[in-house]
């Protein structure tokens, strides 16, 4: 099984070598390897299970650090930049020939951001590279936002996991990038659209994509628990399903019809971040009750409550 402490020296010197290890951002934990090195790149896919049609994110701790290994940096970019790194916020932008075609699944451009965690700062600018790490999981499952999530999934295929307590954002980062003079939002994320209107004007959203995605975490199917899991229509689920058999996950209330112990409220208070933060640890939760289907309810499409919803209808098996 992996270790978890805090030795950013033991880590170094895995990453050094070639491995690959968890670590904590304030999104969620990423599964890391030096991003210059492509038997690490490779480890990374196959710790996980991940399809090398679907790139990663490449993290480092500055933005002058960043601009060693992109060809450009747009205007908008840095001015996003400059408002929110470190963050949860990720920058597509075109890749310099350090990059290999392996991190970025043959696209011109790299996913980069610095990541908002201080034992993770700290690991970054002790590197002589930069590091490739998507979220420290199986491919599709719930996303992790603990150590011990990490170990309880890939403990025993990674020699060391980074324990920087609670993610506090608790879901992925926001990815923008440029067609252009035009920004696009390719993921809803833990920066709200609004908050990135707020910096460089008008931005375009796409939605997921089931095959070559442009960005990391376009595919349509992610993020899910083992058991199904329905949107909306709670009276036709009680039709085929015991009451005592069915998981609730809802924003700021609880079901009248559902065990109080199978529910799970986002957010008592309607607060957006703190839903967002809770999100993955409740899927989780309720992944792991002796029930049969989760329903889940969407929360209003502002804010953080788009991504949120995004994560929910993507871990969805269909909304009823």
């Amino acid at each position: 099984m992996a270790t978890i402490g805090t030795d950013i020296i033991s880590v170094k010197k895995l990453l050094s070598a070639g491995e690959v290890v968890g670590i904590p951002t304030e999104t969620v934990y990423g599964l890391a390897g030096n991003a210059f090195n492509d038997d690490a790149v490779l480890k990374i896919f196959s710790v996980k299970n991940r399809p090398q049609f679907d790139p990663l994110i490449v993290h480092t701790d500055s933005i002058a650090h960043a601009s060693t290994f992109v060809h450009s940096f747009p205007e908008k970019a840095k001015q996003l930049a400059e408002a929110f790194w470190p963050g949860p916020l990720t920058l597509l932008l075109p890749k310099s020939d350090a990059v290999s075609d392996l991190v970025t699944s043959g696209l011109s451009t790299v996913a980069v951001r610095i990541p908002n965690h201080p034992l993770t700062l700290e690991l970054l600018a002790s590197l002589d590279f930069p590091l490739a790490a998507p979220s420290a999981n199986p491919f599709g499952y719930i996303s992790p936002t603990s150590a011990l999530h990490v170990e309880n999934q890939l403990g025993k295929k990674i020699p060391y996991i980074l324990d920087g307590g609670e993610s506090t954002v608790g879901i992925e980062s926001t990815i923008v990038g440029f067609e252009g003079e035009d920004a696009v939002v390719y993921r809803l994320g833990g920066i709200a659209v609004e908050a990135i209107e707020g910096i460089i004007g008008p931005v375009q959203t796409v939605s997921h994509s089931t095959s070559n995605p442009k960005a990391p975490g376009m595919l349509k199917s992610h993020y899910s628990p083992r058991k199904p899991l329905f949107i909306n229509h709670l009276p036709e689920i009680l039709q085929q399903y015991s009451p005592n058999k069915i998981g609730s996950l809802t924003f700021n209330h609880l079901v009248d019809s559902i065990p109080a112990e199978n529910q799970r409220v986002l957010s008592p208070a309607a607060d957006y971040p703190e839903a967002a933060k809770h999100l993955f640890a409740y899927m989780r939760q309720l992944d792991s009750l002796p029930i049969e289907v989760i329903y889940a309810e969407l929360l209003p499409e502002k804010d953080l409550g788009r991504a949120i919803n995004d994560r929910i209808r993507r871990a969805a098996v269909r909304e009823v």
